[in-house]
């Protein structure tokens, strides 16, 4: 018998134990572990995690292999893994379909199921009878597949596989936005089936599109056919959701346990150290017990309290589990892994003591096993309640728990010596939170031709011109986004490849190879064809900046230096010349840094070999049709047929043929004018800002968009012609069926409707209105005129003109019509004119006729669906349309069809106005992720009600009027647009200055002190008792109105003082409900949700949304802030019944008018005098002098502090409502100070 050393007789009694505890269960036929003796059913998670012990085991005996037995277990053990990781990839593959399903729809019913049967390998429940979408299960599965194929496992053996877990890349590129049911299976806490985003999920996303990316599936022994390709992009916006969440898991729970698999072991997902100790500290300090961890708070699962004859809980019980939920001894052994992996001895052993003191012994062989969760017993429930932690708890559930054992023995091996932290984790992701040396950005400038080279070489800027970079080629970003749709086709899986179009600035900062060409992209925001923010050279000059910025936080984790290429055309000279704005940012970017960033400006072929260069040929081969070696032919056409039409695209059609038009012409013209105008809906007028009431103006008309609903309009001229090639991968699958081939033929056109008629599309409030003489004589030359028409488009030189003609071509035959003229031999529609004038507008920076047209165009912003679901995740919900009867909630992520359909569908036929909110979701999205900090407290971002309030301010800035205004706001330029709106955000005051043109620029502004009490100065000798409407006209200085300003921005921008939500919370407590324009805030909110949870906020929230006037909105917060003050100083005991918080503003309005009678102040001469003559309460006073809801301008414009401030006025309504319901003798204390 030979002799064993001590290590090796220790790792013999660990093989015992993984044999006995995990190995023994292992079904023979497919290799998965049912989840106990008499339930057949295997998780994919637990399976992993279960497995992760053998596979630490198997490294273990590798180490110390001196004889052949030991190679020999090593290999039994390793094998043992691999029939697990093969077991669980056949029983995924057998639903193939559900992963080509689920990449178009991300429907929970198309996801792949949770659990399998053990014996079979088939599924077990059917799709709708379980929580299926778990988002974090497959990404644990590539995770550790990617770890262990790292490790030198052989797993995956065809390329039919290869092309399949390709396929779960895609699967969860998408995680970032993608609700599921999360690690527990349950999505939200109550329990009722709702999915929604978790933190836990898209930080295990995170790290498995990390550790695939670039990985050879086959090891050491591939070729570049058995690569995985992930697109950086797509993991960084799960990096930056997960970054914005923590530590928060969800909108249910404000807390999970299950995130300490993210922060650590086995994900290493979060690269910020702070905001691991963040998390890491408040779930200790939160949910850590004697016995283990809470999943998280108010967890009613196995607790005494809950029903065990129902799934799901009512919300009001909720708050019975506080403090009795059950704790979990697994979560103990992520914190043991945690630490080792931080190499903390003292708190290993600390730890590791924790787990053993709550570990059972088995009887027979004294092996310590695991518990599932520790319960309180019922008859001490009450107990516990009372002092949380006070009582014994006993052991329920599966023992062991085999997950949890799993991870003791790892961390036993850990402790032991056996295994070292980078064999767990081979990739060495737990390094991604360590700090790294400065990315310096490689920047490539090429001009279109000779002659712009020319003109930068007089500013001694000398680049090369595209033909000069050869052989190197430069596309635009469409073209690396197509060939990436080759990524993971499959005919006999029937797998189609990667649906998103999405190619971020990480992915166009690499080289790519394909044969023995090389190329290099230009990044998706320079792209021209696709958006018109991309002509407006000084809002690129200012994304160029955010991308480099976003660079260099970004490209840590990736290789080589990351490569901006950027391309100088026609279009950005203004009148000729090369704008100052691009001398001078080049000029930086030579110098070597910029905004803090380094930069290296250079020739393209000097950064050959220190940039990252990506190897395309693999899947762009015909490898199923056995020719590795050549090009699909597919992809070579389309290459071809690109190359030829790079970068120029010019056409003729509105060149004006010499002639005079004649008389009728000029009859006819007048029946087009101002066909645009008419489709305005901006709304300025300050009494109805937020338009409650119907106001029915000018500027509101609305024709009901039959445009909209008859036809998906294609979102580029490429994808139309990829359209007719490629069925089935449509982009614009509208709700009527996709259209596959884009000629439509006349007799197809909807007829279009001759008078507004309310039966066309529900949604829309239809105003009929009155025709004017000239639209009804525009009818009478109807059909026979269309020739005339498009003669006198080619005659005007005014692109407004042209644009009112073929507005009012759209709207009378639709963007298919034939006109009857031809280019090159191919006829010309109504939408080939568009798309010309469109160019046109963008060359002559006409920004209102080219938001205009890109709206009739149906053509998109770029990153529509990436910046709104940007807002979204990062916890901002969104509205579209003018508040307070067309509002649109955005609460989910939407495909980018459906966004600009419900876009368009909230603002009617008002296309530049739907365009414009497309442009303003960008830059909220471009701001949250550059200055998160000016969405502090804010839940709702209203953007109907934010574009009125920039007309009103330039309305106020210019002193125009609202017609006028909302013109100057659409024909800002993109640049200035966001400039505008960056002022409003921030609350800044700002100056516009004329730039000639009629383009405006906005400067910032010094702001003024505000004055303590408003001051309306009074024309000398103008008596009191004229008419009101002399007084009205009067030149305020600025001053003037500065706080009713802020409330109304505060008021549409929905921002609250800190900690707002947590305290109306404890205002609920104390009283039977609030009461806010109706709606009733219930005190079981408090029942349901817990103080930090944001699904309390927005209920609030809404209530308050359901307020018009912004500026009213803001007094109404007011007032709940002195109610939380009356709660928090324990002023009284209760707050009695329910509080309507209008009478509390109400009765500070009339109080503040009283003051005002008394010392003659302001108000005297509108409100506080119709007081006097009796005229009809406050509610009378209020028309004169416009207040909203019938509170007085004055106060409105008062400072919140100071003895005439507002909190002071709201404090006295507050007493008088105490007064009112406390009994007569008790004192009242007055703790407000």
């Amino acid at each position: 018998m030979r002799t064993r050393s001590n290590s090796g007789v220790r790792l013999d009694y660990y093989q015992r134990v993984v044999h006995k505890l995990i190995l023994d269960h292992q079904q023979p036929v497919t290799g998965l572990f049912p989840a106990s003796p008499d339930n057949d059913h295997a998780w994919i998670r637990d399976n992993l995690y279960c497995i992760l012990a053998v596979w630490g085991l198997s490294m273990a005996f590798k180490k110390i292999a001196d004889q052949d037995e030991d190679r020999a277990k090593t290999f039994e053990l390793e094998q043992s893994c691999v029939k697990l990781m093969r077991g669980l990839l056949m029983a995924m593959m057998q639903q193939k379909d559900k992963v080509e399903k689920f990449k178009s729809t991300q429907h929970p019913l198309d996801s792949l199921h949770a659990k399998y049967s053990a014996i079979t390998g088939r599924t077990v429940v059917k799709d709708n009878e379980w929580g299926h979408l778990q988002v974090d299960a497959i990404s644990l599965y590539l995770l550790i597949l990617a770890q262990m194929t790292a490790s030198g496992l052989q797993i995956v053996f065809s390329l039919d596989e290869v092309a399949f877990i390709q396929n779960l890349v895609f699967y969860i590129e998408s995680a970032y936005c993608t609700p599921d049911y999360g690690i527990w299976e349950r999505g939200d806490k109550t329990n009722h089936g709702l999915p929604e985003l978790n933190a836990s999920s898209i930080g295990m996303a995170k790290a498995a599109l990390e550790a695939m990316n670039e990985l050879d599936l086959f090891g050491a022994r591939g070729g570049p056919s058995s690569v995985i390709h992930v697109l950086a992009d797509e993991a960084q916006k799960c990096q930056a959701v997960l970054q914005s969440m923590l530590p928060r898991e969800s909108n249910s729970k404000e807390l999970d346990s299950g995130l300490l698999s993210i922060i650590s072991f086995p994900a290493f997902a979060v690269d910020d150290p702070q905001l691991i100790t963040k998390t890491r500290d408040t779930i200790v300090n939160k949910l850590q017990g004697k016995y283990g961890c809470k999943r998280f708070l108010r967890d009613g699962h196995k607790t005494p309290r809950e029903d065990p004859n129902r799934l799901y809980y009512e919300p009001w019980e909720l708050r019975m589990f506080e403090n009795i939920e059950c704790e979990w001894p697994l979560f103990l052994c992520y914190l043991v892994l945690d630490y080792c992996f931080q190499g903390d001895k003292h708190n290993i052993s600390v730890y590791m003591q924790k787990l053993e003191n709550v570990m059972i012994r088995k009887e027979d062989d004294g092996i310590k096993l695991v518990p599932e969760l520790y319960a309180v017993p019922s008859e001490k429930a009450d107990l516990e309640q009372c002092q949380p932690g006070s009582q014994e708890r006993i052991p329920l559930g599966r023992c062991p728990f085999v997950w949890a054992q799993s991870l003791y023995i790892l961390g036993k091996l850990l402790q032991e010596g056996f295994l070292a932290v980078g064999e767990l984790d081979p990739l060495n992701r737990r390094l991604c939170s360590e700090k790294k040396p400065d990315v310096v950005v490689q920047i490539v400038i090429l001009a279109e031709d000779n002659e712009i080279r020319d003109k930068l070489i007089e500013y001694d800027l000398h680049v090369q011109t595209i033909a000069e970079v050869a052989p190197i080629e430069v596309q635009p970003a469409r073209v690396l986004s197509h060939l990436y749709t080759y990524l993971g086709r499959n005919k006999k899986l029937g797998l189609s490849g990667r649906k998103s179009r999405d190619v971020g600035i990480l992915s166009t900062s690499k080289l790519y190879s394909l044969n023995d060409r090389i190329f290099a992209f230009t990044p998706q925001f320079s792209d021209m064809k696709r958006f018109y923010i991309a002509s407006d050279y000084e809002l690129m000059v200012d994304t160029l900046k955010a991308e480099i910025n976003f660079l260099k936080s970004s490209w840590q984790n990736l290789l080589g230096r990351p490569l901006v290429v950027l391309t100088l055309n026609q279009t950005y000279l203004d009148q000729g010349k090369i704008p100052m704005a691009m001398i001078t940012t080049m000029k930086k970017l030579k110098s070597g840094y910029i905004n803090g960033t380094r930069v290296n400006l250079g020739q393209l072929g000097d950064f050959l070999s220190t940039s990252a260069i990506t190897n395309l040929t693999s899947f762009l081969g015909s490898q199923e049709d056995g020719y590795p070696d050549k090009l699909n032919p597919q992809v070579h056409s389309y290459l071809e047929e690109h190359l030829l039409r790079s970068f120029s695209n010019k056409m003729s059609f509105l060149s004006r043929p010499a002639g005079r038009p004649n008389a009728r012409m000029l009859k006819r013209r007048m029946s087009v004018r101002g066909a645009i105008k008419k489709t305005r809906s901006i709304n300025v007028d300050s009494e109805t800002l937020g338009m409650e009431g119907e106001y029915v103006g000018p500027q509101l008309e609305r024709k009901p968009s039959w445009l909209e609903v008859d036809y998906g309009r294609s979102p580029s001229p490429d994808d139309a012609r990829r359209k007719s090639i490629t069925k089935g991968t449509s982009t614009t699958g509208l709700g009527v069926g996709t259209i596959t081939s884009t000629e439509v033929s006349k007799d197809k056109l909807p007829t279009p409707p001759k008078e507004q008629g309310p039966n066309i599309n529900k949604n829309i409030p239809v105003i009929v209105r009155n025709r004017t003489a000239s639209e009804s004589q525009g009818v009478s030359y109807a059909e026979q005129e269309t020739d005339e028409l498009v003669t006198m488009l080619r005659d005007t030189e005014s692109l407004d003109e042209q644009g009112d003609i073929l507005q009012y071509l759209v709207d009378t035959h639709g963007l298919e019509f034939n006109t009857g003229m031809t280019e090159n031999g191919k006829a010309v529609r109504v939408k080939d004119l568009l798309k010309a004038l469109y160019e046109k507008a963008c060359t002559q920076k006409l920004w209102g006729l080219v938001r205009h047209t890109a709206g009739m165009l149906g053509k998109r912003v770029e990153d529509l669906a990436k910046a709104v679901t940007d807002l979204l995740v990062r916890q901002k919900q969104i509205t579209v349309g003018m508040p307070p009867n067309n509002e649109h909630t955005i609460t989910a992520p939407l495909p980018e069809n459906e966004l600009r359909q419900l876009i368009h569908l909230a603002y009617g036929d008002d296309e530049s106005t739907a365009m414009l909110t497309q442009e303003l979701l960008v830059y909220l999205a471009m701001f949250i992720r550059t200055e998160p900090q000016l969405f502090m407290e804010m839940l709702r971002l209203r953007v109907g009600l934010i574009i009125q309030v920039m007309a009103t301010e330039l309305s106020r800035t210019l002193s125009c009027d609202g017609e006028e205004a909302s013109e100057h706001l659409l024909n800002l330029s993109p640049f200035e647009m966001k400039n505008l709106l960056y002022h409003i955000l921030s609350g800044k005051e700002f100056a516009i200055n004329s730039v000639g043109r009629g383009n405006f620029s906005i400067v910032s502004n010094k702001s003024h002190r505000y004055g303590k009490k408003s001051q309306i100065i009074l024309e000398s000798g103008q008596s009191l008792q004229g008419n009101i409407e002399d007084i009205a006209p009067i030149a305020e200085p600025d001053r003037q109105g500065q706080w009713l300003r802020r409330r109304r921005l505060d008021g549409a921008l929905n921002r609250v003082p800190r900690d707002f939500y947590p305290r109306v919370w404890g205002v609920l407590e104390q009283c039977q409900g609030l009461i806010i324009q109706g709606k009733v805030l219930q005190p079981n909110l408090t029942q349901e949700m817990t103080s930090g949870e944001l699904k309390f906020a927005l209920a609030v929230e809404t209530v308050l949304n359901s307020i018009p006037q912004p500026e009213y909105r803001q007094l109404v917060v007011e007032a709940l802030m002195v109610l939380t003050l009356v709660v928090e100083y324990k002023a009284v005991s209760h707050l009695g019944g329910t509080i309507t918080v209008e009478h509390l503003v109400h009765k500070a309005n009339q109080i503040f008018l009283e003051d005002q009678m008394r010392c003659n102040g302001d108000a005297t001469l509108c409100c506080a005098k119709a007081e006097a003559g009796g005229g009809g309460g406050g509610v009378g006073g209020a028309l004169l002098c416009g207040g909203a809801a019938g509170v007085c301008q004055h106060l409105y414009d008062s400072a919140p502090s100071g003895s005439y401030g507002t909190m002071s006025y709201l404090a006295r309504a507050v007493a008088a409502l105490l007064a009112e319901r406390l009994p007569p003798e008790a004192p009242v204390e007055c703790a407000i100070t």
